[in-house]
Parts: structure tokens; sequence; C-alpha cells
């Protein structure tokens, strides 16, 4: 659409955006302009007194009309919008023939204005142009002071017509921009929503099931008339594995809400009670809450991968700092069995669901042996998030 027949943006024509004080001083100035008209009317001796009520209701009637202009103008109405300006351009016109100039004047002035402001430009500039030359044509004594005026005029109007644009615009832009915030916030808020339900599901999963296999091994004994002992041992474990996945469960949320000890010291106290050897190399940097939980959850994977399929064996873990990710390695030495694939392990997690969380975070997990024992090596990025 050209930008002669497009009409002003919605939020231009509507006011959106425009200050309360700024609102307030409008209508103070039509007000001020409707009282000094009135007032010139009650002092212009020339005009009787009937003339002078038909003039003030007149008056009155042009101010609604600009009002309904205005509304109508919102809408984008053109023919309606068209008729109302030629009502008051006539309106002008009969004041003048009563002798009435300086209301006159006023009407065509406010409707050249208003025409520039808030119609398209082609429509606008022919309203205006036609308000300026009836009063032009009725003018007792036409001059080049006339014809200035009625330019100032227009170029007030196009100037009002452009600040209203420009306001427009960025309300729009303030706008969007909320609204991408906003929808940044329900995108972050479902992000963390579904990782935390992830790290619910991997604990749970695991430490359900695990209950699962001894309750039923339970309930087998029993129905079998196995000594109690059996039973009780089963049932025990049991809750072992119900108390295992409560702490699991907080742990996982205390690290995704960053309340978990960091994760170098994490990895130590874990060496420590295993027995097992740790190291770090770089400087020390922060994780992101998602990357520092998929190092504990290798961690122990592998920990406990090795306490069940290599009891004895020497273990070493390295925490390796780089620029922009952080690796992990955790290698033994002593043989294990085929059965400890990526998928065997003791702790639920299993390496091959730690490879897809590690790819999820754009990272890598590689698990294998490696001379007589079996290592696993862990990177993901620093800030790395799903």
């Amino acid at each position: 659409m050209s930008a002669w027949t497009r009409w002003p943006s919605q939020q231009a024509l509507s006011g959106q955006g425009l200050p309360r004080i700024r609102r307030v001083l409008d209508i103070c100035g039509w007000v001020t302009a409707v009282c000094w008209l009135v007032r010139g009317l009650f002092h212009d001796e020339a005009l009787p007194g009937w003339e002078r009520a038909v003039l003030i209701g007149a008056l009155a009637g042009c101010t609604a009309a600009m009002f309904a202009f205005r509304r109508i103008t919102e809408a984008h109405r053109l023919l309606p919008a068209l008729g109302l300006l030629a009502l008051l351009i006539g309106a002008g016109a009969g004041m003048r023939a009563a002798g009435a100039d300086h209301p006159a004047e006023v009407v065509w002035g406010a409707s050249v204005i208003l025409a520039m402001e808030r119609l398209p430009l082609l429509a606008g500039v022919g309203c205006a142009v036609t308000a300026t030359g009836f009063s032009m044509a009725t003018s007792a004594h036409p001059s080049l002071s006339g014809v200035i005026t009625g330019a100032g005029l227009l170029l007030i109007g196009y100037t009002l017509r452009l600040d209203a644009e420009a306001r427009g615009s960025g309300y729009r832009l303030l706008a969007q921009e909320r609204a991408a915030r906003r929808a940044e916030a329900e995108s972050a808020a479902l992000a963390e929503r579904t990782r935390i339900a992830r790290e619910i599901h991997d604990v749970l999963a695991h430490s359900l099931s695990a209950q699962l296999v001894h309750l039923e091994a339970a309930r087998l004994l029993i129905e079998r008339g196995e000594d109690s002992g059996k039973v009780l041992e089963r049932v025990v474990a049991a809750r072992g594995m119900a108390r295992e996945g409560l702490t699991e469960t907080r742990q996982a949320l205390s690290a995704l809400r960053g309340e978990m000890v960091p994760v170098e010291d994490f990895l130590r106290e874990s060496a420590a009670a295993e027995g097992a050897g740790f190291a770090t190399e770089g400087e020390r940097r922060m994780l992101s809450a998602e990357a520092g939980l998929a190092v504990r959850r290798v961690a122990q994977e592998a920990l406990t991968n090795v306490r069940k399929h290599a009891p004895g064996a020497r273990v070493r873990l390295r925490l390796v700092y780089a620029e922009r990710e952080v690796s992990l390695e955790v290698s033994d030495d002593g043989a294990r069995r085929p059965a400890a694939g990526l998928s065997a392990t003791g702790s639920g997690y299993g390496l091959l669901g730690m490879r897809e969380r590690a790819e999820l975070l754009g990272g890598t997990l590689e698990a294998g042996p490696e001379g007589e024992g079996f290592t696993v090596r862990l990177r993901v990025p620093l800030g790395a998030t799903v």
C-alpha cells in the first residue's frame, strides 16, 4: 500500500502509549480554545442575541463532530470521516456568512490539522487544501499571509501525524518486546519443569523398580514358606532403596536449584568414599545446573559400575576444566565381565541414558575397555542447558 493511501497506524490514531499528562494537556487545550471562542462571541456586539446563540450551538456541534471524527478514523472509515470534514468546512462557511470570522477560521484551521493528522495523506491533503481554499475564497481581504497560515496549519497537522506514528511504532515495539519476554519466560519455565521431571523420572524409575524386585521376591518367599529371615532381608533392601531414592530426588532438586556443593567438592567426597584417586586440571569454573548434574550422575554411574563389576579395582577420577567445556574421566584397572556394557548399571541411570543426556547438552560420553580396565569419559559445555 502506498504511503499516500495508507492510514496512520491503529496505535497512532488511538493514542496508545500517550502519557497521561499529554492527554490532560490536549483536553485543556481544546477546552481553552472553545471557551475563548464563546467569550469572543459574547463580547461581539455586532451579533444579535439569537445569532449569538445559534453560533454557540454551532460551535458545540463542531466540537462534537471533531470528537466523532477522531472515533471514526480509529476504525479507518474513510467516507464517514470525509462527511464529517465536509460538515465542518460547511459550518465554517456558515459562520463566515454570519459575520463570525474568527470562529470560522478556527473551525477551518482545526479541520486542516485533523485531516493531515488522521486521514490517509492523499485524502488529508485534499481536505486541507479545500478548507484553506474556502477560507481564502470567502475572506474579504485575501492575502499572502492567509496562504502562509494555511500552509503552516497543514505542516502542523503533518508534524502531529509523524509524532503520533513514531509514538505508535514505539508502543508496538514495546508490546512485541513484552510478548517476547512473556514467551521466553514461559519457555524457560517449561524447560525447567521438563528437566526437573526428567531428573525425578530417572531417580524414581530406578528406585521404584528396584523396590518392586525386592518386594516381589519377598512375596514369593512368603508363598513358598521360606525362612522369615530371607523375607526380612528383602524388605530391608526395599526400604534401603526407598531411602536412597528419596535422597537422590532431593539431591536432584537441589542441584537444579544450584543449592548443592560444587561439582569438584562432590567428586572429591565421592572418590574418598570409594577409596579412589581424584585429580583436577585447569582453572576452576562455574558450571550450569544441567552440566553439573550430568557430571555428578556420570561419576555416580561409573563408580557404581566399578563397585559391581570390578570390585577391588583401583579407580581414578580426573576433572579437567577447559575454556568452554568440562570433562570427567573415570577409569579403573580391573577386568570386568562382558555384562558390564553401557546399559548394565547398578544405579539404574545407565550410561546409555547418560550418553543421551550428554548429547542433549551438546557434549559427548564415551565408555569402553581400555587396557585391562574400563574408562568413561564425559565432555559437556560449561554453560550447557536443555
